[in-house]
């Protein structure tokens, strides 16, 4: 049951290149909404192309927040991304405006919706033997363990919310601390909002053939000479964000003198692999109603249906 308290958000999530932007807008324009970008590279200012970033009339149609709010050196994480966008959503509410939450950065989605408790360390050894006990005796079986250790934290998780069940054992059984003691400690409430995620997918050749089309855009857009700007102005090809898939790619060619076919294959493969990753961690996801690219009519409905309901 949704509080009437917490302010509502739509989030839409997916893969690399599968077009969540024009989603976003769609449901922005529709609902009166604004948009919340959620794609840790599209915060760094100057790097526009290679990050696929909302162009200047995409934001000029809606407007669009932690876009270009940080330079290419700075450290930012994802604790610092859901202080910040917390507040903006907060703010958003307060005007009747519906924040609409759109990337494929999982974690900083995690992080806005649930908090840090994912930044606890983890213990393989434990996580490997929890998971082999949920396949064993079942999810469940871990759940009542939950409610038994952590009672609050189970009230608040899905009895089919496979990663945070077992995030919260392994969390207690590696520290002898309840996960819902960290996350009062970092200073988040406990799941501030009522959102409704929608996945963005579409069969793999399809979305590898999109992803192909995209590096081949980006490169016609000017993304080597984005590169070359970034190292002009002295932002070290080592930093973290210059090491993002594209900008090593492309950093490569003009400091090594990597050929150009083989840095833009390169660049294919290592987006297709990464798309591959976030289908893996939103598919984890039960809550995420999944529909494919440009077919927003198709979870209107929904939208309707869940900002309507009390």
């Amino acid at each position: 049951m949704m509080s009437p308290d917490k302010p509502k958000i739509v989030v839409i999530c997916g893969p690399t290149g599968i077009g969540k932007t024009a989603a976003a807008i769609r449901v922005a324009e529709t609902f009166n909404g604004e948009i919340i970008s959620a794609d840790s590279m599209q915060i760094f200012r100057y790097m526009d192309i290679g990050t696929a970033k909302p162009t200047r009339e995409e934001q000029a149609r809606v407007r669009h927040y932690m876009i270009d709010i940080a330079d290419p050196d700075e450290a930012f994480d994802a604790l610092k991304f859901a202080e910040i966008a917390r507040e903006k959503i907060r703010k958003l509410h307060e005007r009747n405006i519906l924040p609409v939450v759109a990337g494929g950065t999982g974690f900083y989605i995690r992080a806005l919706l649930h908090g840090l408790f994912d930044a606890l360390p983890a213990d393989p050894h434990i996580r490997t033997r929890l998971k082999q006990e949920a396949e064993e005796k079942g999810l469940d079986f871990l759940y009542r363990r939950l409610q038994q250790c952590d009672p609050y934290s189970a009230e608040k998780i899905h009895p089919n919310d496979r990663y945070r069940i077992l995030r919260g054992l392994e969390v207690y059984e590696s520290t002898g601390k309840k996960i819902s003691e960290y996350q009062r400690g970092h200073g988040f409430a406990d799941e501030p909002f009522n959102a409704l995620k929608i996945g963005i997918c579409t069969d793999r050749a399809v979305l590898y053939e999109r992803i192909n089309r995209r590096v081949e855009a980006m490169i016609a857009e000017g993304l080597i000479e984005e590169v070359g700007n970034l190292l002009n102005m002295g932002y070290s090809s080592n930093l973290n964000s210059m090491q993002s898939i594209g900008y090593r790619h492309i950093a490569e060619v003009l400091e090594k003198s990597v050929p150009i076919d083989k840095a833009v294959a390169n660049m294919k493969q290592d987006t297709r692999r990464y798309a591959k990753r976030q289908m893996t961690w939103f598919r984890a996801d039960p809550q995420v109603i999944w529909t494919e690219p440009g077919d927003t009519e198709s979870f209107f409905a929904r939208i309707r249906e869940f900002l309507d309901a009390e």
